[in-house]
């Protein structure tokens, strides 16, 4: 049985005793994460030999950033292993939302319409979109950019049937989102994903294919590129940022595709010739190398967290014997203030801000107030581990992240030994 010293706090026996047998069926799928991993980091490794990696690489510029060979190399990089004919990976891009808004905005014109393949996207990206209400100044819909919703059926699958009647009337732009985001639907797998490229392809051939791929690289075998994506986008300072780098985003696809959004980021014609690596790439080739081993750990301590949950009564999903497609683990906690507690016991448990009492607030953005447990060594990092959650109805938290099993384990049971405390 796990050590009573490992917790911040008194633990009772069958709390104790959970947490063992969710510590075994963490361990018990951890070889599949591993094999995975091996995977990706030969891959990477090949790819950094391919640019011939070396500490000059690694350098910072500053003013336009010409011929920075870093920045270059990077791109190379990212390009390579995505399966993707180009890359633009910047540290002016500052979030997964700011990329994908980038994407948005290069690519749609008024009177182009977007679709949104699997139902509402994630809180932040439906706001740039201008959907859910009174569109704000400067959204898509604002702008004149027409928007449906593809609805998932009853149990949040895809609608197979609804989706390719939206396809018939030829989007300019379809939106795939791999991940929940703070919803309660199950995430898109590759192998999902991948049908629906195939039915966009045959059904509107012209429209673009835009993945939202964050929370997902490397959790599965490929990447949304290979299989057909035009764009694919993401962020730094969740997985492929590896928790080292201190910011920044990709976007990887098709050279022409990729070449509209570096415009759309800096200037036409100057495109991505400019943007200075400010504080160097070696954070950013540091944590990608390694980015493919925290994603194991952060996909065993989702198992260990969907496997203590389930024991102590919540709905989780994934489920611990579950397939996985993102590193995101949703624990229904059925009321806010137990949602308040959970991430109140985490934050106690980080190596950051343990001191702070987080509090529901808002944030940009989100239309619910948020509270997030963050005690992150960057700020907002989810390759780090953290929770958070809007404080709305079914009060699900989202676990996401972790550097290493023994950094995840005490946190999360400390997260849920938080809410015996006002049960």
């Amino acid at each position: 049985m796990i050590s009573k010293d490992l917790f911040l706090g008194d633990v009772t026996d069958d709390l104790r005793k959970a947490a063992t047998e969710s510590f075994e069926c963490s361990m018990e799928h951890r070889p599949k994460f591993l094999e995975n991993s091996f995977l990706w980091t030969e891959r990477i490794r090949k790819a950094f030999t391919s640019v011939r990696l070396d500490y000059h690489h690694f350098s910072a510029t500053d003013g336009y950033g010409y011929d920075d060979a870093g920045r270059e190399a990077l791109e190379t990089v990212y390009a390579q292993i995505f399966g993707a004919e180009a890359a633009l990976v910047r540290q002016q891009i500052v979030s997964g939302t700011h990329a994908l808004a980038l994407c948005l905005g290069a690519l749609l014109q008024p009177g182009d319409l977007l679709i949104s393949a699997a139902g509402a996207p994630y809180d932040t990206l439906r706001r740039v979109i201008g959907a859910g209400g009174a569109p704000e100044p400067g959204s898509m819909i604002d702008s004149g950019i027409n928007y449906l919703e593809c609805e998932l059926t009853a149990d949040g699958s895809i609608d197979w049937s609804a989706l390719e009647r939206l396809l018939l009337k030829s989007p300019k732009v379809l939106l795939v989102q791999r991940s929940r985001g703070y919803s309660n639907v199950p995430s898109r797998t590759l192998s999902q994903i991948s049908q629906i490229i195939a039915l966009a392809k045959q059904k509107a051939p012209g429209t673009v294919i835009l993945v939202d791929n964050c929370y997902g690289e490397f959790v599965e075998q490929a990447e949304p590129p290979s299989l057909g994506a035009d764009l694919t986008a993401g962020s730094l300072i969740k997985n492929p940022g590896g928790g080292l780098a201190p910011g920044g985003g990709y976007v990887a696809g098709k050279k022409e595709m990729v070449d509209r959004v570096a415009a759309r980021l800096y200037a036409p014609v100057i495109k991505g010739e400019i943007g200075p690596s400010l504080t160097g790439n070696r954070l950013l080739f540091q944590g990608l190398f390694l980015a493919p081993h925290f994603v194991t750990e952060s996909l065993t301590g989702a198992v260990f967290t969907a496997a203590l949950g389930g024991r102590l009564g919540y709905y989780c999903s994934p489920g611990p014997d579950d397939n996985r497609t993102d590193i995101i683990q949703s624990v229904n906690l059925r009321r806010a203030e137990l949602l308040v507690a959970f991430c109140r016991g985490l934050q106690q448990a980080s190596p950051v801000g343990a001191h702070i009492y987080p509090e529901p607030a808002p944030m940009p953005g989100y239309p619910d107030p948020v509270v997030m447990a963050g005690g992150t060594f960057v700020q907002g990092a989810s390759m780090e581990l953290s929770a958070d959650a809007p404080l709305r109805e079914p009060y699900t938290v989202f676990v996401q992240g972790g550097f290493a099993i023994e950094q995840i384990v005490p946190a999360i049971v400390n997260a849920f030994r938080n809410l015996h405390s006002i049960r």
